[in-house]
């Protein structure tokens, strides 16, 4: 008795099974879908599907498979550092799959382009902005002699290298997911989000890498990234390349004073915030916390009463004028040193911008101005630039030199990243990162919260006063 042919074939981002019924013993990632009469699986378990049939040795036809092998020869033969060469020998251990973490400025680049000419296959770089699209897009060229195609920003061209942003990937993988062998998520820290993890679940690239300097998220999420990807496979901090590979640098801590109208005022609208807090038994020591208080906040007027009160007394900590004063100092300090300026809110952007006539980059401003101002920082035409989150990640502002940060999140990977945007190596250069925190004020525990990453747990930060700047 023949066995029956079975096919193994791609359909809006899953794998079907044709020629078996439903008594066949198929592959553990397969589900039988009654629509069909089909064995149906996600697409990402393509590589344990093929392994389990060669495996019990059944014949099958693989029509899902529409990528196509390519020998990727590099334009230029750049020598690779020691840790990069280790970071692709972990990975290509664990299978080719598998996340590489590596401070930012570190080269995680090269990693990629090492990979794409070690699997030859047809692949997608994936990215979160439209400028590291760009970016990507200009290096792949540079690197290779091969057809680059892009999906987002109005185009729509595949070619043997692709490069997309996550939102057009989540958009267009049901109809692309079995053409790429290989997947590399850029800024992996951002595909574990509840639609941009389709990207990964809906394409059956048997080799994957995740690069990021910062996996970890808030929400516990950055968990799912091994199912998604494969496990870390190599984890270096930025101090540990700190004056080889990447600049020598400094963290340091300036503490400012609230005048005594607005202490008064912060006093008393946290007593307002508290007050609710105390009177509806919340406690904002966990996310759940905060989400109860959103909650209860929007039910009655005491709630949006509290709700004023705690963004008022934050706008007070994280924009007394205190923080302009230091500020002037700092930019007198350095005003021969590429500076950039950091803050919570577009609000105090713009406030910065007027004072001290340096450009605003936030979420408002244009993709042709933002380039002008960034080239016009990497000219040394403009010596400092103010913004809020927009330049955390995904630019290249290597000659950049200073941060200073006048307000920020609790979040360590946003700090990470701002003294990421620092720390490209220059001959000659040590950076440094201030973070200007009001004393007596919860920003002080923001503070203490961010700085929990790994790239600071070894790092003695200094301190200033505000006064030493008078």
């Amino acid at each position: 008795m023949s066995l029956p042919e079975i096919t193994l074939r791609f359909e809006s981002g899953t794998l079907l099974l044709d020629g078996v019924d439903r008594a066949f013993a198929a592959p553990p990632a397969f589900r039988w879908d009654e629509r069909v009469n089909r064995w149906r699986a996600q697409a990402d378990a393509y590589r344990h599907i093929v392994k389990d049939l060669i495996r019990r040795e059944i014949a099958f036809t693989d029509e899902a498979r529409g990528y196509h092998k390519f020998d990727f020869r590099a334009k230029l033969l750049v020598e690779a550092r020691p840790y990069q060469e280790q970071a692709i020998a972990e990975w290509k251990r664990r299978e080719r799959c598998g996340v590489v973490i590596l401070p930012t400025g570190a080269g995680k680049s090269l990693v990629a382009q090492i990979a794409i000419e070690q699997v030859g296959r047809s692949a997608l770089i994936v990215v979160p902005t439209i400028d590291l699209m760009n970016q990507w897009y200009d290096l792949l060229l540079s690197s290779f002699q091969a057809e680059v195609g892009l999906i987002g920003g109005g185009y729509f061209e595949v070619g043997a290298l692709t490069v997309t942003t996550y939102a057009s990937a989540f958009r267009f993988m049901e109809r692309l997911g079995n053409q790429f062998g290989l997947i590399i998520f850029d800024e992996c820290h951002h595909l574990p989000s509840s639609i941009y993890r389709y990207a990964a679940e809906m394409a059956i690239a048997p080799f994957r890498l995740g690069l990021t300097a910062t996996p970890e998220r808030a929400d516990g999420e950055d968990q799912l990234l091994e199912e998604l990807i494969g496990p870390i496979v190599y984890r270096r901090e930025a101090q540990e390349f700190a004056g080889e590979y990447l600049a020598d640098y400094s963290i340091v801590r300036v503490h400012v004073e609230l005048s005594r109208e607005e202490r008064e005022l912060y006093e008393s609208e946290r007593a307002i915030f508290r007050r609710f807090l105390n009177d509806k038994g919340i406690s904002l020591s966990s996310l759940r916390g905060w989400q109860m208080f959103i909650v209860a906040s929007a039910r009655s007027e005491d709630g949006r009463r509290a709700m004023m009160a705690y963004r008022a007394s934050k706008r007070i900590a994280l924009g007394t004028d205190a923080k302009l004063r230091v500020l002037a100092d700092l930019l007198t300090r350095h005003k021969r040193d590429r500076t950039l300026i950091f803050t919570a809110e577009n609000e105090m952007v713009y406030r910065i911008s007027q004072k001290f006539l340096i450009p605003a980059i936030t979420h408002q401003t244009g993709v042709k101005e933002r380039r002008q101002w960034l080239e016009a920082f990497n000219k040394g035409d403009v010596l400092a630039l103010a913004t809020s989150k927009v330049l955390n990640e995904g630019v290249n502002i290597p000659e950049a030199a200073v941060a200073i940060v006048l307000s920020g999140s609790g979040s360590s990977r946003e700090h990470i990243q701002r003294l990421g945007r620092i720390l490209r190596k220059q001959p000659d250069k040590e950076a440094t990162l201030y973070e200007v925190i009001t004393r007596d004020t919860t920003e002080e525990h923001i503070s203490k919260r961010r700085s929990e990453g790994g790239q600071f747990r070894e790092i003695r930060y200094e301190s200033e006063d505000a006064g030493l700047f008078e």
